[in-house]
């Protein structure tokens, strides 16, 4: 395996402001745990309100001349990021790996994930058109231009350090749009790994900074510099409702994507081979640790004795480890709050009435010092469990029984979210008024794995607003301006 050192140094990692690699103006720093082993990682630079400030005026400085380059000359240096991350895609795994416990195969994947963003909006970028008006008058001409919004701030989440970083700055960037990343103090060295290739990419001083340390300072300067014009957040539902009051008295542009606690229907109708390997996908990945993730699991009564057994025996033949080995299928939980929340959701269902199937408990032995939990199905899941009201984010999938299928569809919209959603059948009629019936952003109709660059990524309801990905993501970073030209002859 290659060693992460031919990226960055692990013990001296600094941020990165306006071109310049930095320590924090106090000296301080915090650690980073390896939660598979509980080993410290490093130490990593823990800037406050001084740094943030710096970094947003060196974005500041930088929008003027990024904002004034040709869509192509933008994209030319979007395509380089793309390649220096497929370059150095074993390091940034293993970073990933080390950091927050990321499979090393699934990191890989997200790597090249994360880079396709950059290849998309390269591309996208160059189609932010404008539109003319048919005038009321002979005399006048109107126009609409769409112009970068200025400065963005980016403050993204752990569990996805790269793919939510390059989804938010990538079209920032293309439209002109220059900034800060702010990433979770859980994952903040991939965020430094892309400094360090925002730097091999030559691209110019300040259009990118990285700035590490606690949430609070940091978000203060953000939200108060009238410098940034806008902010990109991804993170739960309860910090994003805070950040819209913060936004307020300056009505900074925001986008969120915020919790989810998305059902994954199984039809009876369905090919249960396909859903219960779906469901698998959904469920485990990343530990269960995504927005997007299985968390009800809704299964005709018909079939659930069936979909049940192909499900264990899938989930039983999962590897469980240090996620730096290349062969393991799922790693340990990011920290201890989120194995014991874990713990908490089964315990309370067992408790209730709910049956185990597989799974159930920590690891002990050899990886008794990470924090790793079973791959976990529970059967006889029912509407008082807290597994059934609260978004898990773990490895634990719910089975709930159902008979109709407009029962199931009031189950599924009864929650506050609406992230994403997951369905399986073969009928064709079923699948068309289902997916419109779904009250979520993101519907996958076979498909347990929706997310692509290309295509809008967001939530409705409390899961937030705003969409990241595709030709929608472009449209936070812009803003529009309408002239009327009026002559004194034509």
């Amino acid at each position: 395996m290659l060693k992460v050192d031919s990226l960055v140094n692990l013990t001296e990692l600094k941020m990165y402001v306006n071109g310049e690699w930095t320590d924090a103006q106090e000296g301080k720093t915090f650690s980073v745990t390896n939660p598979s082993t509980g080993k410290i990682v490093a130490h990593v630079p823990k800037g406050g309100r001084y740094e943030t400030q710096q970094a947003i005026e060196a974005a500041g400085q930088a929008f003027k001349s990024w904002s004034k380059l040709t869509a192509n000359e933008r994209g030319k240096y979007l395509l380089k990021l793309r390649d220096l991350m497929h370059e150095y895609k074993d390091e940034l795994a293993e970073i990933m790996s080390l950091e927050m416990g990321k499979p090393f195969t699934e990191a890989q994947g997200e790597v090249i994930f994360a880079a396709s963003y950059f290849e998309w909006y390269a591309e996208e970028g160059r189609r932010i058109y404008g539109e003319t008006i048919p005038a009321s008058s002979p005399d006048k001409r109107l126009m609409v231009i769409r112009q970068p919004i200025g400065v963005v701030a980016a403050i993204t989440p752990w569990n996805f350090p790269l793919a939510m970083m390059t989804r938010k700055i990538g079209p920032a960037m293309a439209a002109g749009c220059t900034g800060i990343l702010k990433p979770a103090k859980q994952s903040p060295i991939s965020a430094l790994a892309f400094g360090k290739l925002v730097e091999m990419a030559g691209i110019p001083h300040g259009v990118v900074n990285v700035v590490t340390g606690d949430s609070g300072p940091i978000s203060d300067e953000i939200f108060e510099n009238p410098i940034v014009k806008k902010i990109s957040f991804t993170g739960s539902t309860e910090v994003g409702k805070l950040l819209v009051t913060k936004s307020a008295p300056q009505l900074k542009r925001l986008s969120l994507e915020l919790g989810g606690h998305a059902p994954f229907i199984v039809f009876e109708d369905a090919d249960l081979e396909a859903a219960a390997s779906g469901a698998i996908a959904s469920k485990f990945r990343n530990t269960g640790q995504t927005c997007v993730c299985a968390n009800r699991i809704y299964v005709q009564r018909s079939v659930i004795e069936k979909f049940s057994k192909l499900f264990v025996e899938k989930a039983q033949a999962l590897k469980v480890g240090n996620s730096i080995d290349p062969s393991v299928d799922v790693g340990p939980l990011v920290s201890r709050d989120g194995l014991e929340k874990v713990e908490e959701h089964v315990h309370d269902a067992l408790s209730k009435g709910a049956q185990l199937l597989c799974g159930g408990k920590r690891l002990e032995g050899e990886l008794a010092d990470g924090l790793f939990y079973e791959p976990t199905i529970l059967a006889e899941v029912t509407a008082d469990m807290l597994i059934t009201n609260e978004e898990t984010f773990g490895p634990v999938a719910p089975i709930i029984p159902f008979d109709t299928e407009e029962e199931v569809l009031q189950y599924a919209n009864d929650t506050v979210y609406g992230l994403a959603a997951y369905f399986y059948t073969e009928n064709a009629s079923r699948s068309v008024r289902v997916s419109e019936a779904l009250e979520f952003g993101i519907i996958g109709m076979n498909d347990a794995i929706p997310t692509v660059a290309q295509a809008p990524f967001g939530g409705i309801k409390e899961s937030g607003m705003g969409r990241e990905g595709g030709h929608q993501g472009m449209d936070d970073y812009l803003e529009d301006k309408y002239i009327s030209m009026k002559f004194q002859t034509i």
